[in-house]
């Protein structure tokens, strides 16, 4: 099984430093699974432009090539004037359609205002339907005091974490099972 983290931002912090807990939790909790984090930050993304993601070089091609061959996605996104950043819409627009089928994606949010805390149920989460993902209903939100010196202080915020992380996995490994005794039904 491989998990993919990716950081959806190129400026701030913390949605860099809960994704980083977030990772390493996932290894703590299972380290037989294959886990890696992309953070936006750290690679020069092309705009998306209609092409075909392999047709891409480069960073563009490695992000995108990666997280097609995850088996399960944990996204990490600050809101910014109530929305997703460009740089994570960029990497859906990147990705065919169908990219998250067979895909479990799991969410985690980071803002400065409660307000903003539907932005994962009106936004993200119709995106991941759209592209087909199986998605693990309960996400994160985590607000601007939960942090302190970039690291998140919040106890029931680490507790969110790590259960998401565990239903991340668990779902993935459900469908993985579920798809495998289809798949033998056929005999090929």
């Amino acid at each position: 099984m491989k998990v993919v983290g990716l950081s959806g931002s190129i400026v701030g912090s913390k949605t860099r430093t809960a994704m980083d807990y977030t990772i390493e939790k996932l290894k703590e909790k299972y380290p037989d699974i294959e886990t890696e984090l992309i953070d936006l930050a750290d690679y020069d993304i092309q705009f998306s432009d209609g092409r075909h993601y392999l047709d891409y070089e480069g960073d563009t091609k490695y992000v995108t090539q990666t997280v097609m061959e995850a088996d399960a996605l944990i996204i990490g996104t600050p809101i910014f004037q109530s929305s997703i950043p460009a740089t994570l819409k960029n990497i859906f627009d990147l990705l065919p359609v169908n990219a998250f089928r067979d895909k479990v994606v799991g969410m985690l949010a980071t803002a400065g205002s409660p307000k903003h805390y539907l932005i994962v149920e009106q936004h993200l989460k119709p995106i991941l339907g759209y592209m087909k993902a199986q998605i693990v209903q309960t996400y994160v939100f985590i607000e601007e005091e939960d942090f302190y010196q970039k690291e998140i202080v919040n106890h029931d915020v680490l507790f969110r974490i790590e259960r998401l992380v565990e239903d991340t996995f668990v779902l993935t490994e459900t469908y993985q099972k579920v798809r495998e005794a289809e798949e033998a039904k056929y005999d090929f």
